[in-house]
């Protein structure tokens, strides 16, 4: 299967900090929504950077558990902490075709840069250029005849994501223009 133009090559699962132990095991900063899919046997690529597949070297997930915020795991092809040390920094990623499916209704932040955003009342706010994560609820940030507006993704102003047609219906919240 091929993945979809636009498509990034790898989704970022998390980020090595630092090793953990003497056994080889590496601290991982979580970056998925989905930790809990990080499990034994998987296979992943560890690498500098997201974009560049050909730096990206492929392992297999031998031990995987949380450590409160972070997770610990323990890779088969790394045997102790002098190996460990080398992967610092390094992004832990699957392969965009290797990914769980998502399930009805969700979708990959990637997947709305670009969509035109339209309002209820049929005027075009711009396009999508970023997704803010701020904890609470993503924020699309969209640049058009307006300049930047913040639009918060919940249920009250985004009404609609067609990825088909390219667009995002939304609803204007009172005072989110500063009118």
């Amino acid at each position: 299967m091929t993945p979809p133009t636009g498509t990034p090559p790898f989704l970022l699962l998390g980020r090595v900090l630092r090793p953990h132990g003497i056994r080889g095991e590496l601290r991982i900063e979580v970056l998925t929504a989905y930790p809990e899919r990080i499990v034994p046997e998987q296979r992943v690529y560890l690498g500098p950077d997201p974009a560049d597949v050909s730096a990206a070297r492929l392992y297999t997930i031998a031990q995987a558990r949380r450590h409160q915020q972070y997770l610990i795991l323990q890779f088969a092809e790394i045997g102790d902490r002098n190996a460990a040390e080398l992967l610092r920094e390094q992004y832990v990623m699957v392969a965009f075709e290797d990914a769980v499916p998502l399930e009805d209704g969700e979708y990959y932040l990637f997947q709305v840069i670009g969509l035109n955003v339209i309002t209820t009342d049929g005027e075009t706010l711009g396009n999508v250029k970023e997704v803010l994560e701020t904890g609470a609820n993503d924020v699309f940030v969209v640049h058009g005849p307006r300049g930047e507006i913040l639009l918060p993704v919940i249920d009250e102003c985004v009404q609609d994501i067609d990825f088909d047609a390219g667009t995002i219906n939304v609803r204007l919240l009172d005072g989110l223009l500063g009118e």
